[in-house]
C-alpha cells in the first residue's frame, strides 16, 4: 500500500515502518529473556547464570543503535556481536540448566529470533528480508556450535523458523501490494483529475446562472415594466452592456463584473450624495437609473487591492442586492456602508421595505441564493441576511483581502464617509 504518500516516498516509509515493528518486538524478546533468567535464578540460587545475562547486554545496545541509525555498520555489528553472544548465551545454558538439552529450547528461541527481527538497513522491504534471513542463519549457527561443544542435541528450531517465515510473508505480501497499487495509481490520477474538473464545470455552472439572472431575467423585467413606446436610452444601453459581457468570456474567469465595476465612478455626480466606492460605482449607477435612492456611506482601503474574481463577486451581489431592494422591498430608497482593513472588506445593503422570512423556503429564486450568497461564497466570502416581515432587510457582505496585497494597508475599521453607520436588523421575533 502508498498511504497516501507518493509513489517513491511510500517503498522507504514502509520499510523504515516494518524494521521499527522489528526492531519492538526484538526490544522485547531480549527483555523476555532477561526476566526469564531472573525467574530461573531466584529459583535455583545454586546455577551460574550471569554469564547468560551479560552476554545480553550489548546485544541490547548495538539493537539501540540499529533502531536510531539504520546504519549498514550497526547492522552487521548487531549480528556478529549478537552470533558471539548467543553462541555464550547458549553455553552457558546447556551446562547450567538441566532442562534446556537442544537448540529448539524456548529459551534458546527467544535471542535467536531477536537476531531475526534485525530490520536490516536500506531503502527497501526485501533489503530487511535478506538481513533477516542472515540473522536467522547467525542464530542457528551459533546455537549449533554451542550444541556441538556441550554435546546437546542439535535439532530445527521450528520457532524461529515460523517467525522468519512470518517476516517473509508480511515483506513479499507488502512488495506485491505495492506493485498492485501501483499500476492502479493512473486510474486513481485520472479520477482525481475528473473530479477536478466536474468542480470546475459546477462552479462555471453556477457562475452562469448568476449571470443570467443578472442580465436577462433582469433585463427582460426592466422592459416587461417599461412604458409603451421605445426603450430609454439607459436601459438600451444597460441591456447592450450585458449583451456584450454575455457574448465575451471574461465573466468565467470571474473578471467580467470587476472590469465593469473598476471604472471611476459617476456617483458622486448626484447630488447630496457622498463619492461612490468605484468598485460600486456600476451597481450604484444601474440601481439610481432604475429610480431607487441609493445612499453609500463608508469607505475600506482594502476594496482596491481584491483581486479581480472578488471584486466581480462583490459587485455583483451588491448589484444583486440593489435589484431585490428595488423589485420586491417596495422601499424607494437603500443603503451601502462600507468598512473594513486590509483582511477584509465588509458591505451592507439595508432597506426600511416590507422585509421577509430569510427562513422561509424559496424554491426556484435564484436573485438572492445563487446571486448574492452564492456568489460571495465562491470567492471565500459569507453573506448574511437579516430581515423579518415589516421589518427591513439588512445583507451583510463580506469578502477577505489577500494577505500579500493588504500588508501594509492602514486599517480603518469605520466608515469614513458622511452619514450614520447602519447596523443590521435582526429578525424580530
Amino acid at each position: 500500500m502508498l498511504l497516501g504518500l507518493p509513489a517513491h516516498l511510500a517503498p522507504q516509509a514502509m520499510a523504515r515502518s516494518l524494521a521499527r515493528a522489528q526492531h519492538a518486538l526484538a526490544a522485547v524478546l531480549l527483555a523476555s529473556v532477561a526476566v526469564l533468567l531472573v525467574a530461573i535464578q531466584v529459583a535455583t540460587p545454586s546455577l551460574l547464570l550471569w554469564p547468560a545475562f551479560v552476554a545480553l547486554l550489548p546485544v541490547g545496545g548495538l539493537l539501540v543503535a540499529v533502531a536510531r541509525t539504520h546504519a549498514l555498520l550497526a547492522v552487521v555489528a548487531y549480528l556478529a556481536v549478537g552470533g558471539a553472544c548467543l553462541y555464550w548465551y547458549a553455553v552457558t545454558l546447556f551446562s547450567q540448566v538441566s532442562a534446556v538439552d537442544a537448540s529448539d529450547a524456548f529459551t534458546l528461541s527467544l535471542p535467536k529470533i531477536a537476531l531475526v527481527m534485525v530490520g536490516g538497513a536500506g531503502p527497501l522491504r526485501r533489503h530487511g528480508l535478506v538481513w533477516s534471513a542472515a540473522g536467522f542463519l547467525v542464530g542457528e549457527l551459533a546455537t549449533l556450535a554451542a550444541t556441538v561443544q556441550t554435546g546437546q542435541a542439535a535439532r530445527v528450531d521450528v520457532t524461529t523458523l515460523l517467525a522468519f517465515g512470518l517476516v517473509a510473508v508480511v515483506t513479499v505480501h507488502g512488495d506485491l501490494v505495492r506493485d498492485r497499487v501501483r499500476r492502479r495509481q493512473p486510474t486513481l490520477h485520472r479520477a482525481a483529475r475528473d473530479e477536478q474538473a466536474d468542480r470546475v464545470r459546477h462552479d462555471l455552472e453556477l457562475q452562469a446562472a448568476a449571470l443570467v439572472h443578472d442580465t436577462v431575467l433582469g433585463d427582460l423585467a426592466a422592459v416587461a415594466s417599461s412604458e409603451p413606446g421605445p426603450l430609454r436610452p439607459a436601459l438600451v444601453e444597460a441591456v447592450t452592456r450585458d449583451l456584450e459581457s454575455l457574448v465575451g468570456h471574461e465573466w468565467a474567469e470571474g473578471a467580467g463584473v470587476a472590469s465593469a465595476s473598476a471604472t471611476p465612478g459617476r456617483g458622486g455626480d448626484v447630488p447630496g450624495t457622498e463619492p461612490a466606492v468605484s468598485l460600486l460605482d456600476a451597481p450604484v449607477a444601474a440601481a439610481r437609473a432604475s429610480g431607487l435612492d441609493v445612499r453609500l456611506t463608508g469607505d475600506a482601503p482594502g476594496l482596491a487591492l481584491l483581486p479581480p474574481a472578488t471584486a466581480a463577486a462583490l459587485s455583483g451581489a451588491v448589484g444583486q442586492c440593489l435589484v431585490n431592494v428595488a423589485r420586491h422591498s417596495g422601499a424607494d430608497q437603500a443603503e451601502i456602508v462600507v468598512y473594513g482593513d486590509a483582511e477584509g472588506v465588509t458591505v451592507m445593503v439595508v432597506d426600511d421595505g416590507v422585509g421577509f422570512d430569510p427562513r422561509a423556503p424559496r424554491p426556484g429564486r435564484l436573485g438572492l441564493d445563487g446571486s448574492v450568497v452564492g456568489r460571495v461564497e465562491r470567492v471565500g466570502g459569507t453573506a448574511q441576511v437579516f430581515s423579518a416581515p415589516g421589518s427591513g432587510t439588512s445583507v451583510v457582505l463580506t469578502v477577505p483581502v489577500p494577505a500579500e496585497a493588504g500588508a501594509g494597508t492602514p486599517s480603518t475599521g469605520a466608515p469614513t464617509s458622511g452619514g450614520a453607520r447602519s447596523t443590521p436588523r435582526e429578525p424580530s421575533p
